[in-house]
Formats: structure tokens, sequence, C-alpha cells
């Protein structure tokens, strides 16, 4: 598991708004079952983002919005073959990490 590894949602149900995560979790952490994650809410359902704290993105063809404000621990074994990774955008996702946490 890498940081920013996007993954598809595991749960059928939920994957209807929320069909990825992404894993925001540092990669160095070994024996932890568990990974933070910030849902990936499809942007036709989110409603109107805010620039800095919710980045849009394309993952596999599908807009999606990081709702950062909706942090979860989860379950590793649950994610299992990432979609893609999202290192590139790394400073989007870090910014919103710190918009959420006021270190800007």
């Amino acid at each position: 598991m890498a940081r920013f590894d996007i993954y598809r949602h595991p749960d059928a149900t939920l994957r209807k708004n929320t069909p990825f995560l992404l894993d925001l979790q540092n990669s160095y952490l070994r024996g932890v079952d568990t990974r933070v994650v910030a849902p990936m809410r499809l942007a036709k359902m989110f409603g109107l983002p805010l620039r800095d704290l919710n980045p849009v993105f394309d993952i596999a063809g599908t807009q999606v919005v990081m709702d950062i404000a909706a942090l979860a621990a989860f379950p590793a074994a649950d994610l299992r073959t990432p979609v893609l990774n999202l290192q590139g955008q790394s400073e989007l996702i870090v910014g919103a990490i710190d918009m959420l946490f006021g270190s800007n």
C-alpha cells in the first residue's frame, strides 16, 4: 500500500456515491490494520466543492471530489488493488489536509 493510492470502494451500496477511497496514510507505517482514507465522492452528487478543501480529480473517467472533512480509518484488508496513484497531485491533496487542520 502506498500513500495517495486510489481504491474502489469495497461496499457496492456506498460505491454509488463514493466510488473511490484515497489512502492518505504514510507508506512507512507497517503492521497497522487500518489506513486513513478520504472518500472520493461523485462530483455530480457533491454539490459545490470548496476550492482548496475539496479538490476535484478524474479517476478512471469519473469526476470525483475529495471529501477531506470525512476522513476515516478503513480496514487495510478491504483495500485491495489500487486503481492508480495520485502522487503527482500531492500538492493539492496535502494543501487540502493543511486547510482542514489549519496549518495554512
